[in-house]
């Protein structure tokens, strides 16, 4: 909205519609808001409007929550394919005010219409969050630059002679990962890290990473509107804290893109920097990995969730999916892994999720295929390579994405698996339908959240709000 109104305008419309319009929602949501208004001031009777589906979650959905309470949805479509000049979106059409006549959704009569434009007796619109689900999910970094640099050109630097501070050029470098690292292949990207307390002066003791992103960042960081991006140009503007400060315990954790095709969970190594296009758990155990990977997480995000995209991909963040998910009893993330450790049903997730994500690597990196190189520095995670061309050929076809576009028999078996793990640690049956589910999902989330008292939000950024990035898979 800046770049396309400046600063002045946006400001001016943040004041006027202060308590009423959030300032993470999209432009399009005002419109929304004053036809919403002026039904509920008998200026208007109706309003017909058209936005992206994103309006359906997140900070938009705010308002569609007001205008289902203050008037009445009475017609609407979901998700429908929308192209002109040449922009192909998907959008969500909404009437609604004044109408005492039959409800229809997507061309269907129906009883009800949600605020997140559907029709199910189990409404997700009305989730809270979780205190127990509190700092576990964190977004990740975000750069404010051009910090990322090739693979060849890290080692080169992690090659030479200490600094003359005495201290190597390992400090500040650290393996990379976004979205299309986890759902395609890595690209074997690094990254200039300087944290978040090292000064200037500090950060140019590591001469050459220092001399680079000088050249390649700073001339765009000089000229930032905030004060604290520009003036702290060699850091990352939101190196993120606390998910670093919460990964100190851990020497792996888990990883899913902020929007993919497909909802995928991954291990990294603690060593390495996620995008803030992932959004990583401060997690290092099988079952947690396990909970997160089953088909009842999986239908709790995709109807918690916004959609992204011209792939109209569903998206994930950790306030509205995330924080709250209700966990099997006892198995909660406010729990340490060790107080579970002999619960059986905890040992029977682990193991479930420990050979799905076996199997997962064994397709992704047959071992006839690759061979295993120490990085040139001890600390880091090794390097996954081709043993030749051939290989190499294969291999970059063997993605995530590709995988569960094929879904193979073993593949599906091994979520069945872990599935009826997961379930029974639910206590219901491993044939439960999604429907059910949802109904005890929910059924648990608000009463575990009116038992432990409303999570209070503490700094949400606009797009751990929304969810929103770019596509991480065509």
């Amino acid at each position: 909205m800046r770049a396309g109104l400046g600063d002045e305008t946006v400001e001016t419309l943040f004041d006027v519609y202060q308590g009423r319009v959030s300032r993470e929602a999209d432009l399009v949501i005002y419109w929304f808001e004053k036809a919403r208004s002026q039904i509920k001031a008998a200026n208007s009777s109706r309003a017909g409007l058209v936005a992206t589906n994103s309006i359906r979650g997140g900070a938009n959905r705010e308002v569609i929550d007001r205008i289902e309470t203050d008037t009445r949805l009475f017609e609407a479509w979901s998700d429908e394919p929308w192209v002109v000049d040449g922009a192909a979106v998907c959008v969500s059409i909404l009437c609604f005010g004044k109408d005492d006549g039959t409800l229809r959704l997507d061309g269907k009569i129906v009883s009800v219409i949600n605020s997140d434009l559907t029709a199910g007796a189990v409404n997700l619109t009305k989730v809270k969050r979780l205190l127990e689900n509190a700092n576990v999910a964190f977004m990740g970094d975000t750069k404010g630059g051009a910090f990322d640099i090739p693979g060849e050109l890290a080692r080169q630097w992690l090659r030479l002679p200490v600094n003359p501070n005495g201290q190597p050029n390992a400090n500040v470098l650290k393996p990379w990962r976004n979205g299309l690292d986890i759902t395609r292949r890595s690209r074997d990207m690094w990254i200039v890290d300087f944290g978040w307390e090292i000064s200037e002066r500090e950060a140019s003791f590591y001469e050459l990473p220092f001399e680079y992103i000088k050249e390649h960042v700073y001339p765009e960081r000089s000229k930032n509107r905030r004060e604290s991006y520009r003036v702290l140009w060699w850091r990352h503007v939101e190196p993120r804290p606390q998910l670093r400060q919460s990964l100190l315990e851990h020497r792996r954790y888990i990883a899913t893109p902020r929007v993919a095709k497909h909802r995928i969970f991954v291990w990294l190594n603690e060593k390495i920097i996620s995008d803030s296009r992932i959004f990583a758990f401060a997690r290092s155990d099988d079952t947690f990995f396990g909970i997160l990977h089953s088909r009842f997480h999986e239908s709790w995000t995709l109807g918690t969730c916004s959609w992204h995209g011209v792939g109209n991909d569903p998206t994930y963040n950790n306030v509205g999916v995330f924080e709250t998910f209700p966990f099997p009893e006892r198995l909660t993330p406010d729990i340490p892994t060790t107080d579970y450790a002999a619960d059986p049903r905890a040992k029977k997730i682990a193991k479930a999720s420990k050979r799905l994500d076996e199997l997962r690597n064994a397709w992704l990196n047959p071992p006839d295929l690759i061979r295993i190189e120490p990085e040139v520095v001890p600390g880091y995670p090794s390097r996954i390579l081709p043993k030749d061309t051939v290989a190499a050929v294969t291999l970059r076809e063997r993605t995530l994405t590709n995988l569960y576009n094929q879904r193979p028999q073993w593949l599906v078996d091994a979520h069945r698996d872990l599935d009826a793990a997961v379930a029974d640690a639910y206590g219901w049956p491993a044939d439960i339908s999604e429907e059910d589910a949802l109904a005890k999902l929910l059924e648990l989330n608000l009463a575990r959240a009116a038992a432990n008292g409303p999570v209070v939000a503490n700094g949400v950024d606009e797009d751990e709000q929304n969810g929103n990035g770019e596509d991480a898979e065509e």
